[in-house]
């Protein structure tokens, strides 16, 4: 018997079986894991909800796949939506409206070096619940986790945003 060729992905180490998908061109991801990546995007999107839970999957995935293509914009914006949702309470439509507000006033952003470890908890994790509930409670702890792991980070991106959203001295 043949065992399965395995695949693991650079960003989170989720281990899926190989279906030789070109890796993501986007994050630091392989193919397999982009595409349980569109799979929860559709079950965001598909709630079409006033507090827009996508953004949170959004910037939950980007933050653990930060690295290799990554924009520089965009593992940042990942991380101020973490901090935003996890530390401030923030609902993915005011995280996309504080984004917007931030992308006026800044448009160059450092490179920032992704945590040694990535989170536990990976998109796999909110696949696997099984009802609505579920899942969304499980992007909450996926966020989190992910947020967790870029402890080294948290400083700076704190500061930013407040310097961002509400001005210097701030």
């Amino acid at each position: 018997m043949e065992q399965e060729r395995m695949i693991e992905c650079p960003g989170c180490l989720l281990r899926l079986p190989d279906r030789y998908l070109n890796p993501d061109d986007r994050f630091n991801a392989s193919g397999e894991c982009r595409e349980l990546y569109y799979e929860i995007t559709y079950y965001t999107l598909s709630k079409n909800d006033a507090s827009f839970i996508h953004q949170h999957v959004v910037d939950a995935y980007a933050a653990q796949h930060a690295g290799g293509r990554t924009r520089t914009i965009t593992t940042v914006f990942a991380l101020i939506g973490l901090y935003l949702a996890t530390e401030k309470g923030y609902t993915g439509k005011q995280v996309q409206q504080a984004h917007m507000k931030i992308a006026e006033v800044r448009k160059d952003w450092p490179r920032l070096e992704p945590p040694a470890q990535p989170a536990k908890l990976t998109v796999m994790d909110v696949l696997l619940a099984d009802t609505d509930e579920k899942k969304d409670a499980m992007i909450r702890m996926w966020s989190e986790s992910v947020w967790e792991t870029w402890e080294h980070q948290h400083v700076w991106i704190r500061d930013t945003t407040r310097r961002m959203l509400y001005g210097p001295g701030t």
